[in-house]
């Protein structure tokens, strides 16, 4: 979502115009309480469908442009073949059949103060909790020349659609003996373990059809989510085709020429075949433009609620919050949309919200029929989030990689299946 789509209505002359629209559905008139929630992914349709189903007598609005989700789990396999875009777009037909409201637009401002939202087609809505989990937008222009014109020719494809299929169609028609880069950006970002999935699966592909190739990974960090594990299967299943380049090594890239197709760190410049630039991520700039954002640029929220701690009666949840140690996975938002809309129902209720307990899991791919987990179990603990010490016991199976890869792959698939049925309400998940 663009910046200039959003506006915080602040001024009392706009906040006039919010009212005189907002006199159609007078707040008199509402005999059920009513939460919106913005963003239809894993962390809004999990939270509507919660809320629904915990008590039907709370009226839910979810709003989103798109008629169909297109789930970024999973699209790392259909960039090399694995799967289909159909196999993991999901429709939002089991939120209404669930009794959500499902509105297809955007938002175009909101008033936090009187609590109304209105819509890029000129509706005006009244809410008593608002839910963001408008997800995340990119910062373009990091690196230097990477802008939205840059995306046709080096596709960063970590929004799933389009971008998925740009990048599949340019590992097709490159030549054998080319070279594929990936780079990683620093800082907070959503699925922190997908670059070196995506370089796995890719060097499975290029081993199968063009298997003089290789891939780079320059990564503006001096370390990733699993390391040992994904440098063991690396040196098993494709000696010689991936390089790690860390920021200690020259890794991060600074600028880049799409006509060229070139690289450039501080010391050194990288002609590529293909040229896949995950640019650094920052909160949606509707949350940016509510005021939801602190200093440091993401959403800080009380962690038993996911309350804004800057806006009262404001939740955000998913990518765009502040939940540290929990990642900006789907596993992670789907948990957090459960407990912010179990909390809003208490709320309304007069009632404590539940003690939070989170359980995340990331799966990683390493070859059809081959994976790796990371799994983590949170806590509340003194007014923010801490992650249990068992959770390191989940992740440091690195010696008997090969013994249980193939159950983490079948694991990785009934994850899937049964994140989509539980999060979007279709009963048996995206197709295969």
């Amino acid at each position: 979502m663009r910046r200039r789509q959003f506006l915080q209505v602040v001024s009392a002359g706009a906040l006039g115009v919010f009212g005189r629209h907002a006199r159609a559905s007078p707040e008199s008139t509402r005999t059920k309480p009513t939460v919106i929630v913005v963003g239809g992914g894993f962390a809004g349709s999990q939270c509507a469908l919660t809320l629904r189903r915990s008590d039907p007598s709370i009226a839910v609005v979810l709003i989103d442009p798109d008629a169909r989700y297109v789930t970024c789990p999973m699209s790392n396999s259909v960039i090399v073949g694995l799967r289909s875009l159909e196999s993991i777009t999901v429709p939002r037909s089991g939120l209404e059949h669930a009794g959500v409201r499902v509105i297809r637009d955007r938002v175009d401002g909101v008033d936090v103060r009187r609590r109304r939202l209105r819509l890029a087609g000129g509706a005006v809505l009244v809410y008593d909790k608002l839910v963001l989990a408008a997800g995340i937008r990119f910062l373009w222009g990091r690196p230097q020349g990477y802008d939205e014109a840059a995306t046709r020719l080096m596709p960063h494809a970590w929004q799933a659609g389009v971008q998925t299929e740009m990048l599949a169609a340019q590992l097709r028609r490159m030549r054998d003996g080319g070279v594929v880069a990936i780079s990683v950006p620093a800082g907070p970002m959503r699925c922190p373990p997908g670059p070196f999935e995506r370089a796995s699966l890719i060097a499975n592909y290029l081993k199968q059809h063009k298997p003089r190739s290789k891939v780079l990974i320059f990564d503006a960090n001096n370390q990733f989510p699993r390391q040992d594990s994904f440098n063991e299967a690396w040196r098993n299943l494709y000696p010689g085709m991936i390089d790690w380049i860390p920021v200690v090594n020259d890794g991060a890239v600074v600028r880049v020429e799409p006509a060229k197709m070139t690289l450039y760190t501080s010391e050194h410049t990288h002609r590529v075949d293909v040229a896949n630039i995950i640019p650094p991520q920052a909160p949606a700039w509707l949350a940016v433009e509510a005021g939801l954002a602190s200093q440091h640029g993401w959403c800080p929220v009380v962690p038993d609620t996911f309350e804004s701690t800057l806006i009262r009666e404001v939740h955000v949840i998913g990518d765009a919050c502040i939940a540290d140690p929990m990642p900006k996975s789907a596993s992670a938002a789907n948990c957090e949309a459960k407990q912010c809309a179990l909390a809003i129902v208490a709320a309304f209720r007069g009632d404590p919200p539940p003690e939070p307990r989170f359980d995340s899991v990331c799966y990683s791919l390493l070859a059809p029929g081959r994976a790796l987990s990371i799994h983590g179990r949170f806590r509340r603990a003194d007014g923010a989030i801490e992650k249990l010490p068992d959770s390191q016991a989940a992740i440091s199976r690195t010696g008997d990689l090969d013994a249980y890869a193939a159950e983490e792959a079948q694991n990785a698939e009934n994850w899937y299946a049964g994140i989509v049925a539980d999060s979007f309400g279709t009963g048996s998940g995206a197709r295969a």
